[in-house]
């Protein structure tokens, strides 16, 4: 029998006794359903997932190819079929997490309606998700099992070799993964950071990414307009969700340090110096200053005495301060150093494009300070993935003295060229993205971040094309139910994802020969 079924088992017979009045209780199906529930609280969630992504990066360190990844999840049900299809085509939930995106928290789940990726959504909705997800994939696991233990009477009624069933009970590989939870700026100062971290982690995070933006001008990472805050600024926040973390008992917590310094010219005040060469000092030296003296000086100027020189720090008209170009790489070292220094596991690189080479040459100048530097890389869909990578290969034979005058450099997204030996070529250079990235610019775990954003618009669109036309019940007939009967996708009958299996088994528990159940010969879900 399975010891982990077993012990439960031996739990409710000695509390049994000792109670005395629990004979309607049984030693089995309260067993079951233990183990149909293994994590009680969000914090059980947090400190197991946290001690995956743990072993996770301790592999990866040892091995590149051994990375991680993750799809965007906007709901539960996203998140709880990811897994699904993962277990069902690879056999395993094992190095895959669930990334949850501010972007989509604003635009799918905000009660303002749909929002820019700024901050401006409720802040509580992000944990509210969290604990949505984990809600899903906890009864993913419930109805697994549950289907499990139905095999399981069935063999014991039927006097067959249970082995086999116990073993898949024993040795279940849960749906619950790790959740990288987007924290954007913190929402608010350092005190508004630790409030919300607690919040995420008691919803179950185990990993918060928080960005080095001013938190009431946040911009999406893709967007214009980004302003940064002094790296004190950010330490401090670091630190609150440290605490938080540690307050909570959640011992391996992760932080990912999200830097958007490459994309980002502005930032909103000059930090205080203490000494030539401190760290707000280095801040300083990115700004652009022109020298003035002070017979020069404006009414009400700010100044700055910088390199024994009296210079005027280039100002906006909102108030906002100018960093000087083509610094951007310099601070997004400097910013991802300091982080690694100052309590961060991780490191998010904001990029304009997704190129290695890019990638690897801020990662190697890390690396030079700090050498088990690790990335968190967004493959964002805000990237135009095919047109990148044709651009990147027509590059590449321009570099070798391929021809390429057939191809026109300024419309490399055309139609024209699907099919062509710079699509092929292109296509495998995305196929193979993420193996590159991780084994030469140190990418730990690949995410999309708005995926499940796309997908759903775009199956909708298809439906909604195919069934408001000429196709009328076949759009879904066999654009949809017949994909998922041969694909073997558990969704197709919807009743028993639902729960309904589920709770007939719980009724028969509790109710014995009373049950009212759904799953009777009446069910039109028994035709599939």
């Amino acid at each position: 029998m399975s010891t982990a079924y077993k012990s439960a088992i031996d739990v409710v017979r000695e509390l049994k006794q000792k109670h005395g009045n629990w004979q309607n209780i049984s030693e089995t199906d309260a067993a079951r359903m233990m183990l149909q529930n293994r994590f009680k609280t969000g914090l059980d969630i947090a400190k197991y997932t946290a001690k995956i992504m743990r072993q996770d990066m301790e592999e990866y360190d040892n091995d590149t190819s051994q990375y991680t990844q993750s799809l965007g999840a906007w709901h539960g049900f996203i998140a709880q079929q990811t897994m699904y299809a993962k277990k069902k085509y690879f056999g395993t939930t094992s190095k895959t997490y669930i990334y949850l995106s501010g972007w989509m928290v604003a635009a799918l789940r905000s009660e303002f309606g749909p929002l820019p990726d700024q901050s401006m959504h409720e802040k509580t909705s992000v944990g509210k998700l969290i604990e949505e997800i984990y809600t899903f994939l906890r009864q993913a696991d419930a109805k697994v099992l549950n289907d499990y233990f139905r095999e399981l009477n069935a063999a014991e009624e039927a006097g067959q070799d249970t082995k086999a069933i116990l073993e898949k009970i024993e040795n279940f590989d849960s749906h619950v993964v790790p959740i990288i939870a987007d924290i954007d700026a913190g929402f608010g100062n350092e005190e508004a950071t630790y409030l919300l971290a607690k919040q995420l982690i008691e919803a179950g995070a185990c990993a918060l990414q928080i960005e080095n933006q001013v938190s009431d001008a946040k911009q999406c990472g893709h967007q214009a307009g980004k302003v940064t805050v002094p790296h004190e600024d950010y330490i401090a926040k670091l630190n609150a969700i440290r605490y938080a973390f540690l307050e909570l008992g959640v011992e391996d917590g992760v932080i990912v340090a999200r830097t958007d310094s490459e994309g980002a010219s502005l930032t909103q005040k000059i930090p205080v110096s203490n000494e030539p060469g401190d760290l707000a000092s280095k801040y300083i030296d990115f700004l652009e200053m022109e020298e003035v003296s002070i017979e020069e000086a404006n009414e009400n100027d700010s100044l700055l005495k910088h390199d024994g020189k009296l210079v005027r720090p280039v100002r906006m008209p909102n108030g906002l301060y100018s960093f000087r170009e083509d610094t951007n790489i310099d601070r997004v070292v400097l910013d991802c150093v300091t982080a690694l220094e100052n309590g961060a596991d991780l490191l998010w690189i904001e990029t304009p494009t997704p190129n290695v080479e890019h990638i690897k040459m801020m990662v190697d100048r890390i690396k030079e300070q700090q050498p088990k530097a690790k990335l968190v890389y967004n493959n964002s869909p805000s990237f135009n993935w095919t047109l990148n990578f044709r651009k990147q290969i027509i590059a590449q034979w321009e570099d070798e003295g391929k021809d390429i005058s057939k191809y026109n450099k300024d419309d490399l997204m055309s139609a024209d060229y699907d099919g062509t030996e710079l699509d092929t070529a292109a296509d495998e250079a995305a196929k193979n993205f993420q193996k590159d990235a991780s084994r030469e610019a140190g990418v730990f775990h690949h995410l999309i971040t708005l995926p499940t954003y796309h997908t759903t618009a775009l199956s909708v669109h298809e439906l909604a094309k195919g069934y408001f036309g000429e196709e009328g019940m076949l759009a879904y007939a066999a654009g949809v139910q017949r994909k998922e009967i041969r694909e073997g996708i558990s969704c197709v009958k919807h009743q028993a994802m639902a729960g309904s299996d589920l709770g007939d088994d719980h009724k028969e528990i509790f109710s014995g020969d009373n049950a009212l159940k759904a799953g009777g010969g009446k069910n039109t879900m028994n035709q599939f």
